[in-house]
């Protein structure tokens, strides 16, 4: 035991130091996690012993990645994501399978591990190119908000990819050959229209008075979102999908719920932590020898998604009508495969599907498309410039979708209050019976779940939390009203806003003249005083009522 402990407190302290280091290059941590694991596998120094550990880590990681995709896919925003979305990512799909398969083939690989590798190729990494367009606060754009949306349809089609491929479970080719496609599209339907069922008795009667009962504690909601995500896994494999499938559906479950954004939030972390350990142990497990011989085919492959998979993207929107530039930024976000392409080529294993050799291959076409990538979205601008003159070819002669300016989608606010208790909710209201489109927030369960007067749209979740605030149309909101009770809270906000550059006008409720000198010191430009200023009004009102109508009579000189 104290062996295992060891180990884990040098691996941990080992990723920690080249993650600082892949950091300074401006890279995802994730490709320092798998170069770690490289290293201290048995290929190079040996340093792992602790297999069963790790894999346990790495599986409920794994549970708890798929479990925050299905908590993001809400049926609201699905039926929303829009028609350049739902075509340019079914489109990118297709092309990239078809001709990736093709290309798998020609490099000398089998049928079943060809159609492995090309489904994997189709995946984009939606953590990096959120947070890579996050930082560049392009998150609200066009070109982002369309980059979501096919990566929304990329998300979901892992997960029946994933459900398809074990369906056939059985191991290799034999395997593939010996059942009939009728026979695993049946068994496939019949088990999809269960889980369909199930998922909508419990999305529809159970799970909103369970979530609101375990939300009344910020530290049970989260125990209460991994024990459900990991439930499901272990039931969604038992039930002959895959622990990923299993925790997809946990998370597609909560989806609709008002708690969504606070357990994603507080989830990150815990996710990236475990991740950690899967990409230790998927270094571990690859040797030296068997990723020397698939470097070719890597730098073929690599090239075919960095430049390939940008090209289709160009190609369908500019036929849609978009000009060049948004389909050069959109299309720069598919660049890359992800940390769910090697996923699903791990579970190709584990079903017997496919060898070690298909994983080592799509890892390092991770590596290489990833690395280039993440320099290609930091730098996509001086990079369109160069380029722009052979773009030509994607964009129309009236690109009509963006004659008029953007697509006018969901409005953005325009202003935000966060925290909804008396004075809050009545700032809310009476904003927006003057016109002003306002976004309430508020980390109480349930004051979030009471619907506000005068149509207010009411989010719950933690406005001090860096990782909620990211969920915020901040970028096109002009003004932020604080009526958090405390100095301390809304020195936090102050903080989490400042982080996340946002660049509005801010206005914060103060109790008293302390606190708001205080928050005057920090750089706040505006300070409301609800007592003092409810004090003076019921004085001015007063003293109206209270003013003789008639002079008062002097008085006796004595």
């Amino acid at each position: 035991m104290h062996g295992s402990f060891t180990e884990f407190a040098l691996l941990l302290l080992i990723c920690a130091l080249a993650g600082a280091f892949f950091v300074r290059l401006r890279q995802p941590v994730l490709i320092a996690y798998i170069v770690v694991g490289i290293a201290v596998g048995p290929a190079v120094f040996g340093l792992v012993t602790a297999h069963d550990q790790i894999d346990l880590l790495a599986q409920v990681g794994v549970a708890v990645l798929l479990f925050a995709v299905g908590l993001k896919l809400d049926l609201h925003h699905i039926r929303h994501i829009g028609p350049v979305a739902v075509a340019t990512g079914l489109g990118q799909l297709t092309f990239t399978i078809v001709i990736g398969f093709a290309l798998v083939l020609a490099l000398g690989k089998g049928w079943l591990e060809a159609l492995y590798v090309a489904v994997a190729l189709t995946f984009s990494s939606t953590i990096i190119i959120v947070k890579l367009l996050s930082d560049k606060r392009e998150l609200d754009s066009l070109h982002g908000r369309i980059a979501v949306g096919f990566l929304i349809v990329q998300d979901l089609a892992v997960v029946i990819a994933m459900m398809v491929m074990s369906a056939l479970r059985g191991g290799g080719d034999a395997a593939g050959e010996s059942v009939g496609l009728a026979a695993v599209l049946m068994s496939l339907s019949w088990r999809l229209a269960a889980a369909a069922t199930a998922m909508f008795v419990l999305m529809r009667w159970v799970l909103p008075a369970v979530v609101a009962a375990m939300a009344r504690s910020q530290e049970l909601l989260l125990v209460f979102a991994i024990a459900w995500g990991v439930a499901l896994a272990a039931l969604g494999e038992w039930a002959g999908f895959s622990k990923e499938a299993g925790a997809f559906l946990a998370g597609f479950s909560l989806a609709s719920t008002p708690y969504r954004e606070a357990m994603n939030a507080r989830l990150t972390g815990i996710r990236d932590f475990l991740l950690l350990f899967f990409f230790i142990d998927l270094g571990a497990k690859l040797e030296l020898s068997t990723l020397g011989a698939e470097v070719v085919p890597a730098i073929v492959l690599s090239l075919f998604v960095l430049i390939g998979n940008p090209l289709i993207v160009m190609a369908i929107m500019g036929y849609m009508g978009y000009r060049r530039r948004t389909g050069f930024m959109a299309g720069l976000t598919v660049a890359q495969i992800s940390e769910f392409s090697i996923v699903f080529v791990a579970m190709g294993i584990t079903l017997g599907h496919v060898g070690v050799q298909a994983l080592s291959l799509t890892t390092l076409v991770g590596l290489v498309t990833i690395t280039a990538s993440t320099y290609m979205i930091l730098y996509a601008q001086p990079l369109y410039e160069r380029l722009a003159p052979w773009l030509r070819i994607f964009e129309r002669r009236h690109p009509q979708r963006e004659a008029g300016g953007e697509p006018a989608g969901t409005l953005a606010p325009d202003a935000i209050v966060i925290g909804l208790g008396r004075y809050g909710r009545r700032l809310a209201h009476k904003l927006q019976e003057e016109g002003v489109r306002v976004l309430g927030v508020d980390f109480d369960p349930e004051v979030a779940g009471v619907p506000a007067p005068g149509g207010v749209e009411v989010r719950f979740g933690d406005a001090q939390d860096p990782e909620f605030l990211e969920t915020l149309p901040l970028a096109h909101t002009p003004w932020v009203v604080s009526t958090l009770p405390d100095l301390d809270s809304n020195r936090l906000l102050l903080h989490a806003l400042t982080e996340r550059g946002y660049g509005g006008d801010l206005a914060i409720v103060a109790r008293d003249d302390a606190a708001g000198a205080a928050l005057k010191s920090a750089g706040v430009p505006i300070v409301l005083y609800p007592v003092r200023n409810a004090v003076d009004y019921a004085v001015e009102h007063l003293s109206e009522l209270m003013r003789p109508t008639r002079p008062m009579p002097d008085k006796e000189a004595p």
